[in-house]
């Protein structure tokens, strides 16, 4: 992760402990970033979400909320096991690609880019894991289901993109009381 990154990462992380997040659209609309363009086709993982294994085995809640005058998706991770994380999610204008910048508690930090292909969000780069001391290529996939899930798929490469394994596979299924739904 770039020092840009990192410092955008750590005001929006520190502007939403002291500030909570608004939940409403309008303030949305109005924002720098227009709805109906390049920075809504990630819009679909919005929400409140519960999150299983293909086995049904529930591994944790994700909250995605559009934020910045809709420039940025904030994703809030709570694994069912205690591990959390957040990401900045954002369409950039300058290398036309959406870019995921994510930190978690058990000391990961990811960096992927890229956008939608064949209807859904792919996006690839690099996954550092901390506590190891290694860093590896990692591409994630977003698939709106036709149920209304979101199935999120990784793979992970330790010999930079030659072979691909799995090391993420979740379905989201929205939460009911989940307001921001707008489908």
């Amino acid at each position: 992760m770039t020092r840009c990154a990192a410092r955008l990462m750590l005001s929006i992380v520190l502007s939403g402990t002291a500030f909570p997040a608004a939940q409403g659209t309008e303030a949305e609309s109005s924002g720098p970033c227009p709805p109906e363009s390049r920075f809504s086709e990630f819009d679909f993982w919005v929400g409140s979400w519960d999150v299983s294994l293909a086995s049904g085995e529930m591994v944790g809640v994700n909250q995605i909320v559009k934020e910045q005058g809709g420039c940025v998706l904030v994703e809030r991770w709570t694994g069912a096991k205690g591990g959390t994380g957040i990401s900045l999610n954002y369409y950039d204008p300058g290398s036309d690609q959406w870019v995921q910048n994510w930190v978690g508690n058990g000391g990961s930090l990811i960096d992927i880019r890229g956008g939608i292909v064949d209807g859904s969000m792919q996006l690839e780069g690099k996954i550092q894991h901390l506590d190891e001391g290694r860093r590896n290529s990692l591409r994630g996939k977003w698939t709106l289901l036709s149920d209304g899930r979101v199935r999120q798929y990784f793979e992970e490469s330790t010999d930079d993109g030659k072979t691909w394994v799995p090391w993420f596979e979740g379905f989201y299924v929205r939460q009911d009381s989940d307001p921001s739904h707008a489908n």
